[in-house]
Order: structure tokens, then C-alpha cells, then sequence
């Protein structure tokens, strides 16, 4: 029987979450106050959780995970299989390329967000804050807010991006279930929600928006707190988990992938699953590359420029290093959401501007991604979300092109979330 599931036991999952930031070459640019202003540096400080933001700065490698958060993290599932993609092999006549698949769609919340949230929300509540207020652009990382909160008897508020709040209602009331307030952003929760809303009643928004409104919202009332779901230091650091446990996997089957693949919006998945291969990388310990499958509709690292930028669309964070595509640019709305965001991750950013990490964009009409999600669910089985969708049709075009040189290519690809709450998204394709 050839067995295509590799996985770990509790005891392997990471004690420790793993910092890239010392190992980038050149450092890291730090965060700038904008010229005008109160300081944004000051006002992260009563907005972010502390020990998440001591982390955001941390210049340690290794980062302890505690037993806690640990114990919830197996409670949640970890440590999650990996997956050799045999049947997706013979879909496509490999011989010289291999494909394996990390599953961070088996989380409870049936996304990578979790691993995140987790952390976050236990910080919070050490800390004694109530409520917990974020951003959601697809939705998982709203419900995965909403789910860790609930583990600690928390309250969340979520300002979910308009266009996609409209048509999720079954994750919409996924967040409700689990004790969420849930908004559609904009809103006329905030002032900045409301001058939006006064200039175009039916404004679809965006998640540099939701952003906003939510740093807004937190100052309201005390014992609320922001957290943020991708793009800073600390969030990359605790999706490590992904990428440190697929290397022990890697380990079990006698393998090392070639190169890494995800989607990429702002970089919770992507720098997961990459960053512990890319440190072995920068240590001179492997040989790998790296692709950011990302959307036409925000290609960030393709088409924006490595400048400082404001991490959402009213300028309330400090200004930051990224590949951005400006945080006041209008985005079409998507299907997979998650992935439409103004910019890339600083420590991606940093790695890409030093040709570390490449990136490739699919059309914004998403059929080539929802066909090869399609052919992923009729030989895989698995229903993915349209963001996966993007870094799986990236692997294949990646298989493709290394059996037509008949090199040997071995591709790690991460599926970031399941699809079973975007059948709209499959329905609306399928139509098309």
C-alpha cells in the first residue's frame, strides 16, 4: 500500500515559534512615523496586544510557545498532515515532478488562522482585555478570531469587508455562533466608515478599510484590543508552525522540496509555510525557491513599488517597508477575497526586494484558479478555497513546466483554507 499521508504526533509539534527577522540580510527596515500626526508608534502601544507587539519588535530567532497555547494548538488540531499528491500526479502524467500539500484547511475554523488567533487572543486575555476588534477580508481570519476568543470566554467585533459579507452569510453566521459581532465595512460604526458610506452609500470596501475602521473602533472603549490578522512581524512568527513542522515532515519521507508555493495577500500562509525553509536558505543549510501565487486584482508584489506605506487606507498604522500598490488604491473585488490586499507583507517585501521570493498573478476573472480547485477536489477529494486555489493551480503550472524539461522537480504547495463556505464562489464559476 503506498501510503500518501505524512504525519506527526503531539510530541512533535514546535516548542518554539521560529523569528526570520535576524537571519535577513541587511535587516530589516524598521517602521517610520508619518510627517504629520500623532505618533503611530504611541498609538499601537494602546491598540495592539503587548506581548504581540514586544514580539513584532523581537530580534530573537527562536521565539518560546507557551504550554498553553501549545495544549490548544494540539486541542486544534496541530500537528496538521502533509500530503503526497499522488493522484493529482497521475491527473496531470507526472514522472519527473512531485507535488506534496501541507493541510491547514483541517483546522476548526477550516483555515492557517487559527494558529494565529490562538496566540493572540490568549495574549489578550492575559493582558485583561474583553474584547477582542479586528479586520476580515474572506473571512477566515474572522472566524478564527471569533473561535480563539471563545476558548477564552472573550467577545469579538468584526468589520468584514462589504462585498464579501454580502454574499458569506453561512460564514457570516459561522462568526455569530461563536459570539461575534459582525459588521459590514464600511459601517457607520466609525467616522471613517461613515464619511465612506456619506460619499457612496453602497461602497463595497476593502480590507485596508475593514483596517481601519477596527483601529478606529478599538479606541472607543477601553479593555478592547486590535488584532491583526496578517502582514506584521508577530503574526509571520506564529504561522512558523506550519513551515518548522513541514520540514520534520519532509524529514520522514526522505524528501526537500525545490520550491515552496502559496497565495499571498498580505502573507500569514505564504510566510507560514516559507519562512522556516527560507531561513535554512539564508543559513546555507538547503537549496529552495519560493512563489507568491497572488491575483491580478492586488498584485502587490509584482506590480507595487518597495517604498513606506501605511498598512491601511486611513493612515492610522505607522508607515511600513513593502511592496505596496498604495493603501488609497481601489481594488476589484474577488471571490478569494483573502488575497486582495494593497500590500505584501515587510518581511516578505524585504526577501522579495533581495530575490529571495518570486510571485505570479491569475487572472481576476479566477477561472483558472476555480479549474485547477476543481481538478484538485476530483483527484485529492478536498474542497479548497479560492485563495488556495491560486497556489495549487501555481503548483501545477510549476509540475508542468519541470516534466516538459524532464527535470526533477519536487513542489511543496500550502492549502491555506477549505472551500466548504465559498460553494457560492464555485457555483458563481461553474455558471460562468
Amino acid at each position: 500500500m503506498e501510503v500518501d499521508q505524512i504525519a506527526l504526533s503531539p510530541e512533535d509539534l514546535p516548542k518554539k515559534w521560529y523569528n526570520i527577522v535576524p537571519d535577513i540580510p541587511g535587516g530589516l527596515p524598521p517602521p517610520k512615523e508619518p510627517d504629520d500626526g500623532e505618533s503611530r508608534m504611541e498609538a499601537l502601544k494602546r491598540r495592539l496586544v503587548g506581548e504581540c507587539l514586544k514580539q513584532e519588535m523581537s530580534t530573537s530567532s527562536w521565539v518560546d510557545i507557551p504550554e498553553e497555547i501549545r495544549e490548544l494548538y494540539i486541542h486544534a488540531g496541530r500537528p496538521r498532515p502533509m500530503y503526497r499528491a499522488l493522484r493529482l500526479e497521475k491527473r496531470l502524467g507526472l514522472k519527473k515532478a512531485r507535488i506534496y500539500y501541507k493541510r491547514e484547511d483541517l483546522s476548526p475554523t477550516g483555515s492557517h488562522k487559527v494558529n494565529t488567533a490562538i496566540a493572540q487572543a490568549y495574549y489578550a486575555a492575559k493582558e485583561g482585555k474583553h474584547t477582542l476588534v479586528t479586520e476580515t477580508g474572506a473571512g477566515q481570519w474572522g472566524t478564527a478570531l471569533s473561535y480563539a476568543a471563545s476558548l477564552m470566554g472573550m467577545k469579538t467585533v468584526v468589520f468584514w469587508v462589504r462585498a464579501v459579507y454580502d454574499w458569506k452569510r453561512e460564514r457570516r453566521l459561522l462568526m455569530q455562533m461563536y459570539g461575534a459581532e459582525v459588521h459590514a465595512s464600511p459601517s457607520d460604526l466609525t467616522a471613517f466608515g461613515r464619511r465612506l458610506l456619506s460619499e457612496d452609500p453602497k461602497h463595497q470596501g476593502s480590507l485596508g478599510i475593514a483596517v481601519s475602521e477596527g483601529l478606529e473602533f478599538t479606541d472607543l472603549e477601553g479593555g478592547r484590543v486590535y488584532c491583526l490578522g496578517s502582514v506584521l512581524n508577530h503574526v509571520l512568527l506564529h504561522q512558523s508552525v506550519i513551515g518548522l513542522e513541514t520540514i520534520k515532515q519532509f524529514e520522514l519521507v526522505g524528501d526537500s522540496p525545490d520550491v515552496v508555493i502559496a497565495c499571498l495577500g498580505g502573507g500569514s500562509n505564504f510566510g507560514g509555510v516559507a519562512l522556516p525553509f527560507l531561513g535554512e536558505v539564508l543559513q546555507r543549510k538547503r537549496k529552495c525557491e519560493f512563489i507568491a501565487a497572488q491575483s491580478e486584482a492586488a498584485p502587490n508584489l509584482i506590480k507595487g513599488e518597495y517604498r513606506y506605506d501605511f498598512g491601511d487606507t486611513a493612515g492610522h498604522t505607522p508607515l511600513m517597508k513593502m511592496y505596496s500598490l498604495g493603501h488609497d488604491t481601489p481594488m476589484t473585488p474577488i471571490m478569494s477575497d483573502g488575497i486582495r490586499y494593497h500590500a505584501a507583507a515587510p518581511i516578505i517585501s524585504a526577501l522579495k526586494s533581495k530575490g529571495y521570493v518570486k510571485a505570479i498573478a491569475y487572472p481576476a476573472d479566477e477561472m483558472l484558479v476555480f479549474e485547477a480547485a476543481r481538478t484538485f477536489l476530483e483527484t485529492e477529494g478536498w474542497l479548497i478555497a479560492g485563495e488556495s486555489a491560486h497556489a495549487v493551480r501555481a503548483a501545477m503550472d510549476e509540475a508542468r513546466r519541470a516534466e516538459s524539461k524532464g527535470e526533477e522537480r519536487c513542489i511543496l504547495v500550502n492549502i491555506s483554507g477549505h472551500g466548504f463556505l465559498d460553494l457560492d464562489a464555485y457555483r458563481h464559476k461553474m455558471k460562468a
